[in-house]
């Protein structure tokens, strides 16, 4: 019989500084949430600050707010040296934020909606947010995807910004899936260090506005569905809570749902698809976004992987 894993599991945080982006609702709320009862102090990263501020107000502990709009590189870097600037330690980034499903739209530097959120943004705010984290004895990085990274999901290198056609659930998809390949990339280059890692996590299918979005034809039968077969966000957030605090997690594993088809459940070590472990283009890709957002990381490449391909984490 499997292990059920439940906040209950969640070390002792106090002492430690957590930094949880999209915390004012949802996954991210129930994660910041649980940091906080269990003594971390957490900063709420989040776009609405007036929002920020009422979900503060309903946790329990030392919560803060800072704004952070994931479509801006402006405001990425903005709050990043707002971050630097009062804290001194870093010891959880959480990458959780994130759109899903949008029409066809750009962020504010021109980059396709879901790819510059999701992952553009999380990479740049990860690479200047570093070098708090790696003087921190068993601090982590632990960065959200989906099982939509295995749907109509690859890196479309010649078209990343969906000019030429647009597919919502495509380009979702590959946003998650570059979600995997920058945490696979960074656990590589953070292995060189010994303090950091970098880990992953999926909530399953969990009711939250996330699937706001969703195309007409599918909203009225997943009304009708979700609350047959969806999970709660507290339950959703239990992947990326033992991703974050679980003292066995490893750099480069992969936390999902328990359950059938990793749709619900308690969390436990999933794997991604197979093409999410190809070292060549995990590393194309992050060459790119170094490019794409100008932030390079302050992490020297590891000559050797950290893990063999396909085997960074299993069932």
């Amino acid at each position: 019989m499997r292990e059920k894993w439940t906040t209950a599991n969640i070390p002792d945080q106090r002492g430690r500084v957590a930094v949880v982006t999209g915390a004012n609702t949802g996954l991210g709320y129930e994660t910041a949430k649980a940091l906080a009862e269990r003594g971390a102090s957490v900063v709420l990263a989040v776009r609405d600050v007036d929002k920020g501020e009422r979900a503060a107000a309903r946790m329990t502990g030392d919560v803060t707010v800072q704004a952070l709009d994931l479509t801006s590189l402006d405001s990425v870097r903005t709050a990043a040296a707002a971050l630097r600037s009062r804290l001194d330690r870093l010891d959880l980034l959480i990458n959780n934020a994130g759109v899903m499903y949008t029409p066809k739209q750009t962020t504010r530097d021109g980059f396709e909606m879901q790819f510059g959120t999701n992952h553009l943004g999380h990479f740049a705010l990860t690479g200047l947010l570093l070098d708090l984290m790696l003087p921190v004895p068993g601090s982590r990085v632990v960065t959200v995807s989906s099982t939509g990274h295995r749907i109509r999901a690859a890196i479309h290198f010649d078209d990343l910004q969906w000019e030429r056609s647009y597919g919502r659930a495509a380009a979702y998809g590959q946003s998650k899936l570059a979600n995997l390949m920058f945490t696979y990339e960074l656990q590589r280059q953070l292995a060189t260090h010994g303090t950091t890692i970098a880990v992953a996590a999926h909530p399953g299918l969990s009711s939250t506005e996330l699937a706001r979005n969703t195309p007409a034809a599918l909203r009225l039968p997943l009304t009708w569905l979700a609350p047959l077969i969806a999970q709660p966000p507290a339950m959703g957030a239990l992947p990326t809570l033992r991703a974050a605090t679980d003292p066995a997690a490893l750099g480069g594993q992969y936390y999902g749902p328990g359950g059938r088809n990793e749709v619900k459940g308690h969390p436990r070590l999933v794997t991604s698809s197979p093409q999410s472990y190809a070292v060549a283009i995990q590393q194309r890709l992050w060459a790119v976004s170094e490019d794409l957002t100008g932030v390079k990381f302050p992490v020297v490449q590891s000559k050797q992987d950290s893990f063999p391909s396909g085997s960074a984490s299993t069932t």
